[in-house]
């Protein structure tokens, strides 16, 4: 069966590329991000999928009203074992939703528009979302199409999900499907999210540090910029305040983890919201916000804690009030090395790609944390060069056929 499955994959490339450049015309972003959602990409993959022979599909829509037609559409794909749902199960889940292409004068095509090119670094298609996420996505769509095409069955049904949301925190995707149809997973079930990796393929994600997002409102008193004593200003406490959040949590929550990279938790500020629109006034509030990864040993309520002393302390020094948010909060169990998932993984990558992997942590969020969670075994894997965000990003159609290859072996692997 290997052999069948292989040597269509290596025939699979014209789909790989009819697919990718398809899914990219049409901007699955978030409306968080100035998009309408993800309606139109998933209307266009469930008929895609249809037209290919995969006739299983069910939808599954988070209500919302800011997206198009109102719905986040999660959509399911089962192409069946001998055994059906009844049988052992391996989901591969990637996501729908992608990020602005950002300047797009940094982008030497259009970003919605694939472009393939056959140099170095190799055959590759070009445009926003073609790595992130949907080299895994397609990778899993040719996984399942090369049974399909060949009338065999694969020995663990393969349940792909193609989720939204993913990159503004999963709370109309993989979140809402676990608070809201937490029947579609059992126990036993093994996932894999092709959604983060390395060049070489080596690296099988099973941890994730925890996640926390906030977001900073000071307030002041505004007043004339030659007058900085009648007012309180506010940038000024807010600037304060991110320094001694990034120096003093560092300082504080500052062991290490060769697991992860990198190996210690970060506290980032990130986003700055505009505030006075001239020079010369002192203004009376100011918004920023940070990014916080943290090692799992640290829990989020002991970054908080300690927040809240930093905070105080600000208040006090700067006549300020400040009150923060918190966007995303995201606590995530890892999954052991020896679990099954992990298991043939490791089997299964070298036969494909000849490297030996290693688990490891990372610390990006995905939607393996939501399973995990739930006591879900999860890993986290993919083969890629990682231009995932950046202008002009890439996937390699060797590691779109080859990831493909890998997704297959699990499949076949009872």
């Amino acid at each position: 069966m290997k052999d069948k499955l292989f040597s269509w994959l290596d025939k699979s490339a014209f789909l790989a590329v009819e697919l990718e450049t398809e899914l990219t015309k049409l901007p699955a972003v978030s409306p968080e991000s100035g998009g309408e959602g993800e309606l139109e990409k998933c209307l266009f993959l469930e008929d895609w999928l249809r037209k290919h022979g995969i006739m299983q599909l069910e939808r599954y829509d988070a209500p919302d009203a800011r997206a198009k037609g109102q719905v986040r559409p999660n959509l399911i794909a089962t192409v069946n074992s001998d055994s059906g749902e009844n049988g052992a199960r391996l989901w591969i889940m990637s996501h729908t939703d992608v990020v602005p292409p950002g300047e797009e004068k940094l982008w030497n095509s259009d970003p919605w528009t694939v472009i393939r090119k056959n140099d170095p670094p190799g055959d590759r298609v070009i445009g926003r979302g073609v790595e992130d996420n949907q080299q895994g996505l397609v990778s899993s769509v040719l996984a399942a199409l090369a049974f399909v095409e060949q009338g065999l069955k694969p020995a663990r049904t393969i349940k792909l999900l193609f989720s939204a949301d993913e990159e503004v925190g999963s709370a109309y995707g993989i979140d809402w499907l676990v608070k809201n149809h937490a029947g579609l997973f059992k126990k036993d079930d093994m996932v894999l999210v092709p959604d983060g990796g390395d060049e070489k393929g080596e690296y099988i994600e099973v941890a994730e540090k925890n996640i926390l997002w906030m977001r900073f409102v000071t307030r002041g008193k505004q007043a004339h910029g030659s007058m900085p004593d009648l007012g309180a200003n506010a940038f000024l406490a807010g600037s304060d305040l991110a320094l001694r959040l990034h120096y003093g949590l560092s300082q504080k929550f500052n062991e290490r983890d060769p697991m992860f990279d990198p190996d210690y938790s970060t506290f980032q500020p990130t986003k700055k919201e505009a505030n006075v629109p001239n020079i010369n006034t002192i203004p009376g509030e100011d918004v920023f916000c940070m990014d916080m990864r943290i090692l799992p040993r640290y829990s989020p309520e002991m970054i908080l804690a300690e927040v809240d002393k930093i905070k105080s302390e600000v208040e006090m020094k700067h006549r300020v009030t400040i009150e923060y948010t918190l966007p995303q909060l995201m606590k995530s169990k890892p999954t052991e090395a020896g679990a099954a998932i992990v298991r043939m993984l490791t089997k299964a990558i070298p036969l494909v790609y000849g490297v030996k992997p290693r688990p490891v942590g990372i610390g990006g969020g995905t939607m393996a944390a939501y399973l995990r969670n739930i006591g879900i075994d999860c890993a986290v894997w993919t083969k890629t060069d990682e231009t995932l965000h950046q202008p002009n990003e890439y996937a390699l159609l060797e590691n779109i056929i080859g990831d493909a290859k890998v997704m297959a072996l699990l499949a076949i692997d009872s």
